[in-house]
């Protein structure tokens, strides 16, 4: 569902994983229709990025 988001509305994605200053900024690049392809591509990343901190810190959170 993240991932839709990431593509259909980038800066809202950026709330949903606690970013709110790169939501603001992602927001202001995807007004314009050139910025909306780099929007995506960074929220997709953003994401990816979250989703791998989120399993290393379920690995080291069983481990100790």
């Amino acid at each position: 569902m993240r991932l839709l988001l990431a593509i259909i509305l980038p800066w809202l994605q950026f709330f949903t994983i606690g970013r709110p200053f790169a939501g603001i900024i992602c927001l202001l690049l995807q007004l314009t229709m050139i910025g909306w392809v780099p929007a995506a591509i960074w929220s997709v990343f953003a994401l990816s990025q979250y989703k791998t901190d989120q399993k290393i810190e379920r690995a080291l959170g069983s481990r100790g």
